[in-house]
Formats: structure tokens, C-alpha cells, sequence
């Protein structure tokens, strides 16, 4: 019994060594230059058709689906046709899709036309005030260059997502989407009381009266707690200034209190310009436009390029088992 345990577990080995020989193999005919910084383009007008044609294959006729493309390859090419860039951000409390969309606005600007728009499709419930500031400032950047931007909102645009899209000209929400949130927040959880009874003691030095207005683990002095709530106020200040210099006909007094609205309510109170979906809104540009998806892709570390040879490995294993 023991020899046969012993064979089995150096079996074992032995085909784990094989399977990483195999990895690495696989890793080693992958192309460098997946690995390095890159910007992904999509023709976006070619997916659509290739969607409709999907479907035209089985309704369509063969003398049908001839005249169509024979019908496709006398259409004129247009130079001069507008572009639409369209750019995705999915925000999370760090904003940390800023760090694709700095880049993506970055090789867009020499190339942008009078005649060109950029859509970004948003989807974001807010988070850090700083973080949100310069994904912001990201898409001042192209209005600073008089770029038409358009900000589609298919689920959520609030608080720090909608500073976001308030700086586009014109803001599309589904009828359903989240919006506003115009407010600032902060939990601070504090165990001071917690250490008071275990008799636990906590010593925090600053240098400044106001270094640390709260603590997690100190005593919340009603001086650090009434300066922690002007700082609050003076960032909510700023960012109904900031709402109501890019949309100047919105009554932000009325609207700035933390509430946030359905799309349709959202219209009404002139939030959001236009009710619908963005997968209409570009259909209804590819009639006239060139649409690109632009997306930037960062290094990928040896962890992703370690996981696709694995996958890329079971993928060929399997091609090759007998069915």
C-alpha cells in the first residue's frame, strides 16, 4: 500500500513538471508586445454590421445577402467623415480608471477635429474627492481644446461620477439610471472608548492645531469635530461651484443635497439632457460617423501572462483529448 502511495505522489510530480515545462513553453511563443503598454482600437461601425449580419445570415436569402454586398461595395468613402471616440470608465472608490483615461485622452488631443466628438460610456457611484478631481480634470483637458464631449450614463453617474459627467456638453442617461448625489460624506469609526476600557493607551503627536481634526483610536474633541464638518462643507461648496459652471441653468441650490434622481426625474430637473441608452445613442451616430472604441491597455505583469499560458495550455489539452 505504502509503495503504491509513493508511485502515485512521484507520478504526481512528475506530471506537474511536465505541465509547467508546458507553460513555459507556451509563455515563451507569446508575442512580446501583448505585454507592453498599448492602445486597444476597435472599429465599432464594423461590429454593429457584423451583429446585424449575424442575424441577416439566417433571414436573408442568397440572392438577397448578394445584392447586399454588392450594394455595400458601391457606397463612397467619405475622408472627411466625423469620428467618434468612444472611451469606457468604471469607476470604484479610488477612481482608479483614471490611470487608462489620462492616457487615452493624452493620444486622442493631436488627433481630434472640429467635426470629431468623444463619448464616454460612465458607470460610477462615486468615491474620493481627489481621486474624482482629476478624472475630472482628465475630461476638461479636451473641453479646454473646445472637443464636443458626450457622457453616457447606462446605470450610475453619482457624487464623484456625476462631477465627471457634468463636464460633458451633452449627458445621455438611461431612463432608469442613477444620478446626482451632489453631497459630501465621511464614517470615521472611532474606538476611543473601547481603549478607555481595557485601559489601553493611545498616543498620537502632531505638530499643527489642526494636523488631525478626528482619530480612529484618539478622543474626538468637539473642536477637531466642528473644523472636520467646515472642511466638509467647504469641499461640498466647491463641488456644487464646480456643477454649476458646467451646467449653468441647473438651480444647484435646489439639487445639491445628497439626493440623487431616476434618470427621467433627472431630466426634468436638468441633470442629464437626453433619455437613452448609450447603445442607441451610438447607433444612431454610426449612420453618419466613424466610431473607434479606444481603450489603453497597461504592461501586463508575469501573474496575467503566467494565468493566459495556463489557460492557452488547457485550451490546446483539450482540443486534443478524444471525444
Amino acid at each position: 500500500m505504502n509503495e503504491l502511495v509513493l508511485f502515485a505522489l512521484k507520478a504526481g510530480v512528475v506530471v506537474l513538471a511536465f505541465v509547467a515545462v508546458l507553460i513555459a513553453i507556451t509563455l515563451s511563443f507569446r508575442r512580446r508586445g501583448d505585454d507592453r503598454p498599448h492602445l486597444e482600437v476597435r472599429d465599432l461601425n464594423e461590429r454593429f454590421e457584423w451583429l446585424a449580419d449575424s442575424l441577416r445570415d439566417e433571414l436573408l436569402s442568397k440572392r438577397e445577402w448578394k445584392a447586399l454586398l454588392k450594394e455595400r461595395k458601391k457606397r463612397p468613402k467619405q475622408p472627411d467623415q466625423p469620428r467618434v471616440y468612444v472611451l469606457d470608465f468604471d469607476g470604484d472608490v479610488l477612481a482608479s480608471a483614471v490611470t487608462h483615461l489620462r492616457e487615452e485622452v493624452t493620444a486622442l488631443l493631436p488627433l481630434l477635429r472640429a467635426q470629431d466628438e468623444v463619448v464616454l460610456r460612465l458607470e460610477s457611484p462615486g468615491g474620493g474627492v481627489a481621486h474624482y478631481g482629476l478624472a475630472a480634470a482628465q475630461l476638461t483637458r479636451l473641453k479646454e481644446r473646445s472637443v464636443k464631449l458626450t457622457v453616457c450614463v447606462d446605470r450610475v453617474a453619482a457624487s464623484g461620477g456625476y462631477m465627471m459627467a457634468c463636464v460633458a456638453d451633452t449627458i445621455v442617461a438611461a431612463p432608469f439610471s442613477i444620478v446626482g448625489s451632489i453631497g459630501v460624506v465621511a464614517q470615521v469609526p472611532n474606538f476611543h472608548r473601547v481603549l478607555k476600557k481595557y485601559d489601553v493607551d493611545y498616543e498620537e503627536l502632531t505638530a499643527g492645531e489642526f494636523k488631525r481634526t478626528v482619530s480612529t483610536f484618539g478622543e474626538i474633541t468637539e473642536k477637531g469635530r466642528a473644523k472636520f464638518v467646515e472642511q466638509l462643507e467647504e469641499t461640498h461648496a466647491l463641488f456644487k461651484d464646480f456643477v454649476k459652471s458646467r451646467r449653468p441653468s441647473l438651480d444647484v441650490n435646489a439639487i445639491a443635497n445628497g439626493e440623487y434622481w431616476l434618470g427621467r426625474r433627472a431630466r426634468e430637473l436638468g441633470l442629464v439632457d437626453t433619455l437613452s441608452t448609450s447603445d442607441d445613442y451610438l447607433l444612431g451616430r454610426a449612420e453618419a460617423a466613424q466610431l473607434y472604441g479606444v481603450r489603453f491597455r497597461p504592461k501586463r505583469q508575469w501573474r496575467d501572462r503566467l494565468g493566459d499560458g495556463a489557460l492557452a495550455l488547457l485550451a490546446r489539452l483539450d482540443s486534443l483529448t478524444l471525444r
